[in-house]
C-alpha cells in the first residue's frame, strides 16, 4: 500500500499509461495513412478527378469547348486563306489588264513584282530580281515640260525614226527615285528617255510612290510606268505639220506675188515676143503652185492613213 500511494511511483505509472496511448495512436495513424496510399491510386483508376479539383463533369466541358475554339479558329485561318487568295486573284488580274506598267520594288530596291505591261515597256522578259539601278540603266532624266512643248528650242522627234533626244542632268534615275525608295517622299511626273533591251526608244513617265505598312514601316515601292511616246509623237507631227503649214503659205504668197507681177508687165506691155515670155513665166510658176499644193495634199493623205491604222 505504501508503494501505491507513493507519487514517484504514481507518475511513472501515469507516464507509462501515456507512453502506451502514444504508441496506439502512431500505429493507429501509421496504418490509416498506408491505408490511404493504397486507396488513392485505385480511386484515380476508377473515377479520375480532374485537375486543381474540378469535378469530371466540368473537365470534360472545359476540353469540349477548347475543342470548339480550336475548331473554330481553324475555320476561320481557312476563310481568311481564301479571302487572301481570291484578294491576291483579283489583284493579279487588275494588274495585268493594265495598259500601264506596274513594279513593286523592295527595301533593298530589287524588284519583287512586276505586271506585264512593265515587261513590254522594259523590253525584259523578267525584270524580278534586278536592281532599280539596273533596271533603268539606259534611260536618261528629261525635263518634265518638253512633253507639253514649253522649249521650242529643244531637239525633237523624227515620227520615221523615233529617238529621244539627249537632255540630260547631274542625276541619274536611280537618285532621282531615292526619296520614294528610301520611303521619306513620292516621286512624281519624272520623265525619262528609255532605251529597251531590244532597241526600241521610248519616253516613260515613271511615278515612284512608297508603300507602308500599319507601323508606318517601309514595305517598299511601287514604280508606275506610263508609255508617253505616242503623245511626244504627236506633239512632233503637229509641231511639223505648223511648220509645213508655214513654209506652204510662204511658198503661195510668194508664187501669187510673182505671177501678180508677171499679169501687171503682161497687161502694160504692147510687145508679143515679151507678151509670150511673161505668158510661159506665169504658166511656170502655175505649174509650181500645183507642184507644192500636191506634195503638201499628198503628205497629209500619207499621214492620216498612217493615222488611221
Amino acid at each position: 500500500m505504501n508503494l501505491l500511494v507513493n507519487p514517484i511511483v504514481m507518475r511513472m505509472a501515469m507516464l507509462f499509461f501515456a507512453a502506451v496511448t502514444a504508441f496506439v495512436l502512431a500505429l493507429f495513424v501509421i496504418r490509416r495513412l498506408r491505408m490511404n496510399l493504397v486507396a488513392e491510386p485505385e480511386s484515380f483508376t476508377h473515377a479520375p478527378l480532374a485537375a486543381e479539383g474540378l469535378p469530371v463533369h466540368a473537365y470534360h466541358a472545359v476540353i469540349q469547348q477548347l475543342k470548339q475554339q480550336k475548331h473554330e479558329l481553324a475555320t476561320q485561318q481557312l476563310s481568311d486563306r481564301r479571302k487572301a487568295k481570291a484578294s491576291d486573284t483579283l489583284s493579279s488580274a487588275i494588274l495585268s489588264n493594265l495598259s500601264c506598267g506596274v513594279i513593286f520594288v523592295n527595301t533593298s530596291g530589287l524588284v519583287r513584282q512586276v505586271n506585264p505591261a512593265a515587261r513590254k515597256l522594259l523590253g525584259f522578259a523578267s525584270p524580278a530580281g534586278l536592281h532599280v539601278s539596273d533596271l533603268f540603266r539606259s534611260a536618261t532624266l528629261r525635263p518634265a515640260g518638253d512633253i507639253a512643248g514649253n522649249d521650242p528650242s529643244k531637239p525633237s522627234l523624227l515620227p520615221a525614226t523615233f529617238v529621244p533626244p539627249t537632255l540630260t542632268t547631274d542625276e541619274s534615275v536611280e537618285q532621282t527615285l531615292a526619296p520614294a525608295l528610301s520611303g521619306s517622299a513620292a516621286v512624281r511626273n519624272l520623265l525619262v528617255n528609255y532605251v529597251a533591251r531590244d532597241g526600241e526608244s521610248r519616253v516613260l513617265e515613271v511615278t515612284a510612290s512608297p508603300v507602308l505598312a500599319e507601323d508606318a514601316s517601309l514595305m517598299g515601292t511601287t514604280l508606275l510606268l506610263t508609255d508617253k511616246t505616242d503623245i511626244e509623237r504627236i506633239r512632233h507631227d503637229r509641231k511639223m505639220h505648223q511648220e509645213i503649214s508655214s513654209e506652204l503659205a510662204l511658198g503661195l504668197r510668194s508664187s501669187l506675188t510673182t505671177i501678180s507681177g508677171y499679169a501687171q508687165q503682161l497687161a502694160c506691155n504692147r510687145d508679143a515676143d515679151l507678151a509670150h515670155h511673161l505668158a510661159d513665166d506665169i504658166a511656170h510658176e502655175a505649174a509650181q503652185l500645183d507642184r507644192t499644193i500636191g506634195s503638201f495634199l499628198g503628205g497629209s493623205s500619207s499621214h492620216a492613213a498612217s493615222t488611221g491604222s
